[in-house]
């Protein structure tokens, strides 16, 4: 149970994400055609900053975090990595790129494309998830990492809400450092740890 619902946040955190890179065009295309359309991109802006960022970083930790408990492994399948090349693009690119030009003398083409660019690799991301393409890499090991207990899975689910409560309280805003650090810091636990046994499936 533990297992399906990071599942779940990971959905409804990456849908999220993709909702709101489409809401986000449409409002900047309606602030760009809309005479003094400040306060349309003052709404951008709270969006972005207080929910497009939160799906965001909630949908990266839950993917980098299934990946990291499961037998998928981080380098085990080109999929994974191709997931993992396009959410990271997508965070910098977001982060650094489109949210600082969200106001009226921002770039209108970026605006535009960057946020329907936004929507559309995340419904690669899906394509992805669902097909699961390629072949193995040359880095999987042959035998399979153990599946991590149930306790595992359910300490991730609360994390972002960490992050959310403690972002808010401190900063006003949500800040994924909670989840920075677990997702950085797992990798390392678990390659010092001790290999466990062949799970019988996916």
């Amino acid at each position: 149970m533990g297992r399906k619902s990071l599942v779940w946040l990971h959905v409804v955190s990456s849908t999220g994400w993709m909702v709101m890179a489409l809401v986000l065009f449409v409002v900047v295309d309606h602030s760009l055609s809309t005479p003094g359309g400040r306060a349309v991109f003052e709404v951008a802006t709270l969006l972005d900053v207080q929910v497009l960022q939160f799906m965001a970083t909630t949908s990266a930790f839950s993917g980098l975090m299934l990946s990291g408990l499961t037998p998928w492994g981080y380098f085990r399948h080109w999929w994974v990595l191709a997931k993992f090349a396009i959410t990271f693009s997508q965070l910098y690119v977001g982060i650094f790129v489109l949210s600082p030009n969200l106001h009226q003398d921002g770039s209108p083409l970026l605006m535009r494309v960057g946020s329907l660019l936004m929507a559309s690799a995340l419904a690669c991301q899906v394509w992805l998830s669902v097909a699961k393409p390629f072949k193995r890499t040359p880095w999987a090991a042959p035998r399979k990492p153990a599946t991590a207990p149930p306790w595992g899975f359910a300490a991730c689910l609360a994390v972002p809400a960490l992050d959310y409560a403690l972002g808010q309280n401190l900063l006003g805003t949500p800040l994924p450092a909670v989840s920075a650090l677990v997702a950085a810091g797992y990798p390392i636990v678990r390659a010092v740890r001790r290999p466990g046994r062949v799970p019988s499936r996916t």
